[in-house]
């Protein structure tokens, strides 16, 4: 086997960096008023306890149900649907709905909610008067790794050499949005050097929930000394 040379393997992951690099969620562009106390309350403590959250796949119904109800469709096949539906079964078109095809596949939406793991842990973090750093634990994969955060500025950086400054979170108290946020920042990360043979591609997100939970996430695509290592860890807690 034929191993990609250097500058090969930076051109290769730099393509996939720039793919997709757009993101639907709910951003405006100026950090409030007071950001950094909040910052300060949403930040983790020192060894604060967490527990890890997974993605599950969902599929929703809710739009299909309102459309099928207001054309009299045959209700004992759409519970049948629902039912399916919340086992994660992909739901099967039956004309009986009184809705077209096209219609159905529209109403049924396919989504990803956070479910928790049941595996709690303590974070691996330090805290000074100036800054938050994030190291590796146990459960943390090496994820968040050499990540910091300023506490006046608001810049995260990466051990990849890159840099972010945040972004206000709009809140949604709409759960068919995704999460219901009252607030919380986001940092997106992007850069590379194929000479250092460093690249990266990370999304941040610090989140104040509607429960009164906090969730940290952290996305990354990176390469350090030319090899490249994906990973994401999704944690929620409460100061």
């Amino acid at each position: 086997m034929t191993l990609a040379r250097p500058p090969v393997l930076f051109a290769l992951l730099f393509g996939l960096l720039c793919a997709g690099q757009t993101s639907g969620a709910p951003l405006t562009p100026a950090l409030p008023s007071g950001w950094q106390a909040r910052l300060l309350t949403l930040l983790p403590q020192t060894a604060q306890s967490v527990t890890l959250l997974a993605r599950r796949p969902s599929i929703s119904t809710v739009d299909l149900e309102l459309k099928v109800a207001s054309v009299g469709g045959d209700s004992s096949v759409l519970r049948q649907i629902v039912v399916s539906a919340a086992r994660g079964v992909k739901p099967t078109y039956d004309a009986r709905l009184n809705v077209s095809l096209s219609d159905f596949q529209r109403y049924v939406v396919f989504q990803e909610t956070l479910v928790s793991t049941g595996k709690s842990f303590r974070l691996a973090i330090t805290r000074d008067a100036n800054r938050v750093t994030f190291g590796d634990g146990p459960a943390m994969n090496g994820v968040l790794r050499g990540v910091t955060i300023d506490l006046k500025t608001g810049e995260m950086r990466c051990p990849e050499g890159f840099s972010a400054q945040p972004v206000n979170v709009a809140p949604n108290n709409d759960a068919s949005r995704g999460l219901e946020v009252r607030s919380g920042f986001q940092w997106k990360v992007f850069g590379g050097s194929g000479i250092q043979g460093r690249a990266v591609k990370g999304t941040l997100s610090l989140l104040q929930l509607a429960s009164g939970r906090i969730l940290l996430s952290y996305e990354r695509t990176s390469m350090i000394n030319h090899k490249v290592d994906t990973g994401e860890l999704i944690v929620d807690y409460s100061r």
